[in-house]
């Protein structure tokens, strides 16, 4: 008996996914969508759960010239919704359906989300500069022209100066939203970082 349980507990644990049906309701995908992503998700995940470690190995390979660990450990944190140290399949469909067939407004509120590290309503400079710096290592120094050691702190300057409306030190969603939809109106683009080459 003690062999059978032995056996069991070194068995992966298998995370059952949501009803179809449920999945269909909370993304914008079809039901042959859903399925091609959870044969996928199941293929690279088998055990139907990614830890934050194995996220930050995943998302490193997109980034070889960088490190890509800081900047993984924020998307981990938007996409994990219920806080539980563990992406499901439903985390990932329902996260991957807001960035690619979101509205304007659902897309922002994801992006408002992954600034707002400590998820208390409104980013702080403090949150902005470890985003930026966060960025800046995932691009590595392989940028051309070579980036400038005070190129996070300019880009937060910028972003306050635009988003922080009242003056009062923080960025509210409100305020993220209202500069983003102003600037999409206008044609003018908010400072991003620079592309890696």
């Amino acid at each position: 008996a003690d062999g059978g349980e032995a056996e069991l507990e070194l068995c992966p644990v298998r995370h059952q996914p949501e009803e179809l049906e449920q999945l269909l309701a909370r993304t914008k995908f079809s039901k042959q969508e859903l399925q091609a992503l959870y044969r996928g998700f199941k293929n690279e995940c088998p055990s139907g759960l990614v830890d934050e470690d194995t996220f930050k190995l995943i998302y490193s390979q997109f980034f070889p010239q960088g490190d890509a660990s800081t900047y993984a450990s924020f998307v981990f944190d938007a996409f994990d919704a219920d806080g539980n140290g563990a992406l499901c399949f439903q985390d990932f469909a329902v996260g991957l359906s807001v960035l690619l067939r979101g509205t304007v407004q659902q897309k922002l509120k994801w992006a408002f989300d992954l600034y707002d590290i400590n998820k208390d309503g409104c980013i702080t400079k403090e949150e902005m500069l470890e985003m930026m710096k966060s960025i800046y290592n995932l691009m590595g120094r392989c940028t051309h022209p070579p980036l400038r050691d005070s190129a996070p702190a300019e880009h937060v300057d910028l972003f306050f100066q635009k988003m922080d409306r009242n003056g009062d030190g923080v960025v509210t969603f409100e305020e993220f939203l209202e500069t983003c939809q102003k600037v999409k109106s206008s044609g003018r683009a908010l400072a991003s970082p620079p592309a890696a080459s």
